[in-house]
């Protein structure tokens, strides 16, 4: 493949700024991949594993003559991260972020926007339990979708250049309006966390139940729980803070549904239970058929010792 941006810049140096480096450098989608962390210590780690060409200790310098600027920070961080560099991006630049809110990001980061350069939201549905410029790998985009949600009127070839970029790393791409996307993502990903973080939670409170049993027999649905709950806790603070509504709706619906599933439990209803799991497990289907996961036997678990993809 042909180099797509001369120089790149990721501010953030975690999971998905580390697989995006890898996964550009692997394909030779960018002349010079710099970066940035706001910890001393993420930025020695980057560097003592080459993850990026150059690791600067100052974000100014890092998107100074910049074709991309990638802003892989938690959400909450976006906008003053924004106005930092504002004032050093390149004329001609493009400015995207994988922030899992669209709306919240779009207004803290907009602003501080010159003109002439262009800024395209995005989001990479992707993603594992694990973070830091070490958790990082080439094909974690690999059949994933990677939706971007530009704003009126921005430029189509600046879009479709991000976009080549994203096609290349291996994802699917789609467009989509902001507050779409929110709704979209407290269904599929902010809303099934929260539950995973209660679940856990909950197991951590019954003290009927010891932490040693908790742990030893964990079953596949509760070891996936932990799995989610184990995620950047910062990273999901913002995500809560900055999806407020659309998680609020969705979690009010679960309710509505839980407490529906109560009652049939509570009256022996069974014909219920079976009808609404009946339907739900077609929702598994179409994922598999989807592509967007595997019906392998134990969800398709590495065993130990195998290597990651």
């Amino acid at each position: 493949m042909s180099v797509i941006y001369d120089r790149v810049a990721l501010i953030g140096l975690g999971l998905i700024a580390g697989s995006m480096a890898h996964a550009m450098r692997q394909n030779g989608l960018a002349g010079e991949i710099v970066g940035y962390a706001r910890s001393a210590e993420t930025r020695q780690t980057a560097r003592d594993i080459g993850l990026c060409d150059v690791v600067y200790d100052d974000v100014t310098d890092a998107v100074k003559d910049t074709d991309l600027v990638v802003l892989a920070v938690p959400v909450g961080a976006m906008g003053q991260v924004a106005a930092e560099i504002a004032p050093f991006l390149k004329p001609g630049a493009t400015v995207t972020d994988v922030g899992s809110v669209k709306q919240s990001v779009i207004e803290a980061v907009a602003p501080h926007i010159p003109d002439g350069v262009h800024f395209i939201p995005g989001h990479p549905l992707a993603g594992t339990e694990h973070s830091g410029p070490t958790s990082g790998f080439a094909t974690l985009f690999r059949n994933r979708w990677w939706l971007l949600t530009p704003l009126p009127g921005s430029d189509e070839l600046a879009v479709q250049r991000l976009t080549d970029l994203i096609l290349a790393m291996g994802a699917k791409t789609d467009r989509m309006e902001p507050a779409h996307h929110d709704l979209v993502l407290a269904v599929t990903s902010h809303a099934p966390h929260l539950i995973a973080y209660t679940m856990v939670g909950v197991a951590d409170h019954l003290r009927r139940v010891t932490d040693e049993e908790v742990i030893q027999y964990s079953a596949a649905g509760f070891r996936d729980f932990t799995r989610i709950a184990a995620s950047d806790p910062t990273m999901w603070r913002d995500v809560f803070l900055h999806n407020k509504e659309a998680t609020l709706d969705i979690l009010g619906r679960f309710t509505e549904e839980l407490f529906m599933l109560q009652r049939a439990i509570r009256m022996g209803d069974g014909q219920q239970l079976h009808d609404y799991f009946t339907r739900t497990r077609a929702i598994r289907r179409g994922i598999i058929e989807a592509g967007q996961d595997t019906n392998a036997p134990d969800f398709g678990r590495v065993s130990e010792g195998a290597t990651k993809p």
